[in-house]
């Protein structure tokens, strides 16, 4: 009777799925991780216990909804591009048990979306534990939020025990890339494919499948990855806008960036950026930083720093080469790169990170990122400015 009516011109028509097929606008006119910024800058890990610090160092940093809500619109108001998520579903033990209390990552970046203007937010998922399906539905809600802020963090599962909560068998490195692909293509297929479709892989098998609205952005969210190995370089160079790589030095992080763009233009034909993470210690005088650092190693939860290197050292090739010289980066910053010192220090090791290491951005940890954000956004981002590296 309705559709008779609606022929008959007594109601409207009932909108048609083709109605919602094309994305709304462009990603990279929406997205921040896009803009014209010669250095990007981002939070990682504001939305878990401990933050980046295996310590026991002080901090009124906690992970609570109000706590972590106020960190992002603190960094939004500064212009930051990004806040990259930690996805944890279980922590690492020991007397931290670091990372043990983890927003979900979708649901924190909707929220943040909601309650934030500008800055770029990302989910990061660990592949083998949300389906495409679910993970492509979820994703577009969040982009729709944000119109068109939302990135996605691809992790391929590395974490032994959390893939055993989940009942699912670990695969070997190189496996989890080769599984981390079908992923995406099918998510890429749910973002752009008018109408239904089936999709048959090895590791999937699924039929008429649809997927509506599509996303905010066109042709599909921000994407990212932290793959440094072999197949992490592959992956990311064949799919991601950028690439989070973890570098011991400055110089070989040049080295590293110019393969990787050399292999996403040459080999797929399309622009990939770098950037790197670490944590940032900023404080008056060197002295000053330099003590706050070791305070925060001094603190350190050893057994749990060692918890999370012996995972990666026995399942992350992404990691295999660094893990014995870098405890103290884990516990003062997982692993990452630190910048510690006065401003002008800070600002100086960030003009070298861009013009030697080839690097696009940085997304920093803080012991205190509530407290520490206004000391760099007064101190530090004046000078990011007169150096060039911002605007």
């Amino acid at each position: 009777m309705i559709r008779a009516a609606e022929q008959l011109g007594l109601v409207p028509a009932t909108p048609r799925p083709e109605s919602h097929r094309t994305p709304l606008v462009d990603g990279r006119s929406t997205h921040p991780i896009f803009n014209d910024q010669p250095l990007k800058l981002g939070l990682f890990g504001t939305n878990c216990s401990n933050g980046l610090t295996i310590s026991h160092a002080e901090t009124t940093y906690e992970p609570t909804w109000e706590h972590t809500l106020k960190v992002a619109q603190k960094a939004d108001r500064l212009g930051f591009e990004a806040l990259v998520p930690v996805a944890r579903w279980r922590g690492f033990g020991s007397t931290t048990n670091f990372n043990g209390t983890c927003f979900e990552t979708y649901t924190w970046a909707t929220g943040l979306a909601a309650q934030t203007e500008n800055i770029g937010i990302f989910a990061t998922s660990h592949l083998p534990t949300v389906h495409p399906i679910v993970a492509a539905k979820m994703a577009v809600t969040a982009d729709h939020v944000s119109r068109g802020r939302f990135g996605l963090n691809l992790v391929m599962g590395w974490f032994t025990p959390e893939m055993e909560m989940f009942g699912a068998e670990q695969r070997e490195h190189d496996q989890r890339y080769g599984y981390g692909q079908q992923w995406i293509d099918f998510v890429n297929k749910l973002w752009t494919e008018p109408g239904s479709f089936d999709f048959i892989t090895n590791d999937f098998h699924s039929l008429d499948v649809e997927s509506y609205p599509k996303p905010y952005q066109a042709p599909r969210p921000a994407l990212i990855n932290a793959g440094n190995s072999k197949s992490g370089i592959d992956f990311s160079a064949r799919n991601v806008d950028v690439n989070f790589a973890a570098m011991d030095t400055v110089e070989t992080m040049n080295d590293y960036t110019s393969q990787l763009k050399a292999m996403a233009r040459e080999d797929h034909q399309r622009e990939i950026q770098t950037m790197t993470f670490g944590l940032v210690v900023c404080r008056d005088t060197e002295d000053e930083a330099k003590r706050d650092f070791q305070h925060i190693v001094d603190m350190g939860d050893r057994e749990g720093a060692n918890n999370v290197m012996k995972v990666l050292g026995m399942q992350s090739q992404s990691f295999a080469s660094q893990i014995e010289s870098y405890q103290e980066r884990f516990i003062a910053g997982w692993g990452g790169y630190p910048i510690v010192g006065t401003p002008e220090q800070v600002a100086d090791e960030m003009l070298r990170i861009h013009n030697t290491g080839g690097m696009n951005g940085m997304i920093m940890g803080m012991l205190d990122y509530h407290e520490e954000m206004d000391y760099f956004g007064d101190n530090v981002m004046p000078l990011l400015k007169q150096a060039g590296l911002r605007h």
